[in-house]
């Protein structure tokens, strides 16, 4: 009986340490600025899940592009993310329509994790819709940095303090929603929000 009892101890105690390093590895990152998932991605599409299949540690999603906002000069039929959380896969849902940011792997298959952009199409805004068509472009070169404590010092003229984290409003905020980061006619960066940027 003792020795039961030290075995099932034993096996709770592997189930622990297993679930511990799986939490240590849980996937991090920081959720970016539209305009900023734009710019770093290789490939902004719309599109919607038409089909799921696990392949490998993989899951592949079937999609039906309907839109090329930034990528190469083809369709894609299908995109692919880790099977794990934990390795940042992202779970999709059938018949949605979604606004997708992700890379292009060496064998050509597109790429998404946990940390790109990824939206329902229908939770974007106008603003944001727009956007993708030029203003997100044409701000790629100026950075946006993330400012969730006070002081946020700029120590670049080409930088935009991005402050909707001050109050926890993260991507849910107005420079998220409705603002650009462009440069203006002195080299220097500043948001706008459906104008074009001062010249001060």
């Amino acid at each position: 009986m003792t020795r039961y009892v030290g075995s099932c101890f034993f096996t709770v105690f592997v189930l622990l340490l297993w679930c511990v390093g799986d939490i240590a590895d849980a996937c991090k990152c920081s959720p970016p600025h539209p305009q900023q998932a734009f710019c770093d991605a290789e490939i902004v599409i719309r599109a919607k899940v038409v089909g799921k299949k696990v392949v490998s540690n993989a899951i592949k999603y079937d999609i039906q592009q309907i839109k090329m906002f930034k990528g190469p000069d083809r369709v894609i039929h299908t995109i692919f993310t880790s099977s794990s959380s934990a390795s940042c896969g992202v779970t999709l849902e059938l018949t949605k329509e979604y606004l997708f940011t992700g890379r292009m792997n060496t064998d050509g298959r597109m790429r998404i994790v946990m940390c790109d952009f990824i939206q329902y199409w229908e939770d974007l805004n106008g603003t944001q819709k727009k956007s993708l068509t030029q203003r997100y472009r044409s701000g790629c070169d100026c950075t946006i940095i993330r400012c969730s404590s006070l002081p946020c010092p700029v120590s670049a003229p080409d930088e935009c303090l991005w402050t909707d984290w001050l109050l926890a409003d993260g991507q849910s905020g107005p420079q998220a929603k409705y603002s650009a980061c462009l440069k203006r006619s002195d080299g220097s960066c500043a948001w706008y929000r459906g104008m074009a940027p001062s010249k001060k």
